[in-house]
């Protein structure tokens, strides 16, 4: 007799089950789990599970953005997947057309398996049919995929091309790769990377053009992932529940994203007064330093640069992104690493303002000798 494919506990979290039909119907056996996206994952140990609460901070955001679209988590085992349960679970209130959903190959019953199947699957929700809002196992379309799962593989990029959004947690080692795959399809997306990837030439290209940026909800501080049980708990902050699942917390994730949200038009507050002596000249660039996003100048019209973070606050209509200084390499966008009086700096974005905001005008109306008094 057939399974659930997934029921709510005592603290409604939605769980996934395998469904054991007769021997000619095995067909949703095979939702397990995926470990590893490929062998550079395994290798560099970056397979993080994304907690439902950051997504659900994250995604609030972006609501209107989703009506009649395809989504598609092409990173995820839907049987585990928190993108899965939020999509699936929100799937009327969104308004969605489709929820697509790949796993590389696994058919082991543990979280994170060894991807040592012969088959991965595809997973197709169309939405709720019985009006009980949790998708049943006969509303889940089960398909088999030729190859593991892979989303550079051929079957996988035709998933893709049915896709008007991806929402997934790709792996960190290849966000390159992954980032890439997405702008050659023209896809609107919203992923979760390191922070440092903003570095990366083919990532800061995007964002200095403006075709990419950081999403609305993490700006700083760490975030708890999931991870396998073979996973190592020796750092700060790592963690294991009474059932055995470790956690880990990563530190400078964000939220990377060419989906708008009103937040990011919102003008950056400026206050400080611009002096040589508070921001001195890089020693191998025309560009002041300011070692805080907070303490930019206003009224300074020259070139700035300002710490990669400011990336949080930054507002396409009130400033311009013209180059990176991060790296040995010099280049057409890249710069070097910042020098002040010979010493070497952390890596610095460079920007320009576009206009003066309003509470520039307001507050360079008043008198300088009034800043500073309590």
């Amino acid at each position: 007799m057939p399974g659930c494919l997934g029921k709510r506990n005592k603290e409604s979290t939605f769980l996934f089950c395998v469904t054991v039909i007769d021997s000619t119907a095995q067909l949703l056996s095979i939702i397990m789990a995926n470990k590893n996206l490929n062998q550079a994952k395994a290798a560099k140990k970056d397979e993080f599970y994304t907690q439902l609460s950051d997504i659900e901070n994250e995604l609030k955001h972006y609501k209107e953005h989703f009506k009649d679209k395809v989504v598609l988590c092409n990173c995820d085992d839907p049987r585990v997947s928190n993108f899965f349960h939020y999509f699936s679970h929100n799937f009327e209130q969104l308004g969605l057309k489709k929820l697509i959903t790949t796993c590389y190959k696994s058919q082991e019953r543990d979280l994170f398996s060894q991807n040592n199947s012969e088959r991965a699957i595809w997973l197709e929700y169309n939405g709720d049919r019985n009006d009980n809002r949790v998708p049943d196992p006969d509303e889940i379309g089960i398909h088999y995929l030729n190859g593991d799962g892979d989303f550079r593989s051929a079957e996988c990029i035709e998933l893709l091309k049915q896709a008007d959004i991806v929402v997934t947690n790709p792996p960190f080692s290849l966000f390159r790769e992954f980032l890439e795959v997405l702008m050659k399809y023209e896809k609107d997306f919203l992923i979760i990377g390191n922070v440092n990837a903003v570095s990366y030439k083919e990532t800061f290209q995007l964002i200095k053009s403006n075709k990419l940026w950081l999403g609305a909800s993490i700006h700083s501080g760490d975030r708890e992932f999931g991870v396998p049980k073979d996973y190592p708990l020796n750092a700060a902050g790592c963690r294991e529940d009474k059932n055995g699942n470790k956690y880990i917390r990563v530190k400078g994730v964000r939220w990377f994203t060419n989906l708008d949200y009103k937040e990011r038009h919102e003008d950056l507050i400026l206050y400080k007064i611009y002096s040589p002596q508070e921001y001195p000249k890089y020693d191998n660039y025309d560009a002041i330093n300011v070692d805080k996003t907070a303490e930019i100048p206003m009224g300074y019209d020259g070139v700035l640069g300002v710490p990669i973070t400011f990336l949080d606050k930054y507002n396409p209509e009130q400033f311009e992104i013209l180059g990176l200084m991060a790296s040995t390499t010099i280049d057409e966008i890249n710069f070097g690493y910042p020098y002040v009086s010979g010493k070497k700096l952390y890596a610095r974005i460079l920007i320009r303002r576009r206009q003066q905001s309003e509470n520039e005008v307001s507050m360079a109306a008043e008198p300088q000798a009034e800043y500073g008094k309590e």
